[in-house]
């Protein structure tokens, strides 16, 4: 598969599995969750899907475990919506880039603080 279909597969899948969780998932486990990327493989069998949660290790577990208990719900839904031959399986995988960066925010402004230096505005 070229890289721009596959680019574009990705970029539907995001959007698809994006709105499904956010608008169709009603599950009291589920946290606060932003899908920020999705991988297909080359065969387009398999997708990792990336979700940032915000909250505890306990709401991170928690959403995660109704993720799985829903990714057949979601996988039926994406199929309905995304004309593909093969539907992917779906994978979540936690991506932890968003509270990283909050991090290391965090530790710059404390840096800065301590030097006595204004903080950047953002």
């Amino acid at each position: 598969m070229t890289s721009r279909r596959c680019e574009r597969v990705q970029r539907l899948l995001r959007d698809t599995v994006s709105e499904v969780i956010t608008q169709e998932l009603v599950d009291p486990r589920m946290g606060f969750v932003t899908v920020t990327g999705v991988e297909v493989s080359p065969d387009l069998r398999v997708a990792k899907v990336f979700v940032s949660v915000i909250g505890s290790e306990s709401e991170i577990s928690r959403t995660f475990e109704s993720l799985e208990h829903a990714a057949g719900f979601v996988q039926r839904r994406v199929s309905e919506q995304v004309k593909l031959r093969v539907t992917p399986r779906l994978r979540f995988v936690q991506d932890d880039s968003v509270k990283r960066s909050i991090e290391i925010s965090e530790i710059l402004r404390q840096v800065s603080e301590e030097r006595g230096e204004e903080p950047a505005s953002t």
